[in-house]
């Protein structure tokens, strides 16, 4: 695999790296060992599975306040994504700036989330599917989500997404989040 790390520390793009023939090629989209030796320590526990029949479908921006923090391994199986991940840790030199980068099913291409980001994406196709694994199980009373067009993170979408759920569409601002998310990161 090939790992870069993007500006938000921590975070990686992680291309496979194919062996090709006359079949097609073969490649590994996970290794424990080479998720260490980039620092990476995630232990899968849960995978999830998105799919979204709708071009313009926004799902986000999610996460889930410690000790629940998740990190996510994003990859779409089907379609093309806009992902997005904003970092929310506040001792991080990046704190409050987001990243979005393209995934296709073609491309194999992943992101890789760390704990402590909140994370959504739009599909750029109809019949989109995204799978992901996740470093902890879902703990319903931490989960938590940032406006996905908060002005004062300010994403640059491609495009107006056409559906969002009412819960998405209700999640606060950056702002007033912030306060709930530093008390939870220090205890």
């Amino acid at each position: 695999m090939i790992f870069t790390e993007t500006e938000l520390p921590g975070a990686f793009i992680i291309d496979v790296d194919r062996l090709s023939d006359e079949r097609g090629f073969f490649a590994r989209s996970w290794c424990a060992d080479e998720f260490a030796a980039h620092g990476i320590l995630m232990p899968p526990l849960q995978a999830n599975v998105s799919s979204n029949p709708r071009k313009g479908t926004l799902r986000g921006m999610h996460f889930q306040l410690p000790p629940h923090e998740e990190t996510k391994l994003v990859r779409c199986t089907q379609g093309a994504i806009y992902d997005v991940i904003v970092d929310l840790r506040e001792e991080s030199p990046t704190y409050g700036q987001w990243l979005g980068v393209e995934l296709t099913a073609s491309s194999f291409r992943m992101l890789f989330v760390p704990g402590r980001f909140a994370h959504g994406f739009l599909t750029l196709t109809d019949n989109t599917d995204v799978c992901y694994q996740v470093s902890a199980k879902y703990a319903p009373g931490a989960e938590r989500g940032l406006r996905w067009n908060d002005p004062a993170i300010n994403i640059q979408w491609p495009f107006d997404p056409v559906l969002v759920s009412e819960k998405d569409s209700r999640h606060p601002d950056f702002h007033l989040l912030m306060p709930e998310i530093q008390v939870e990161a220090k205890m």
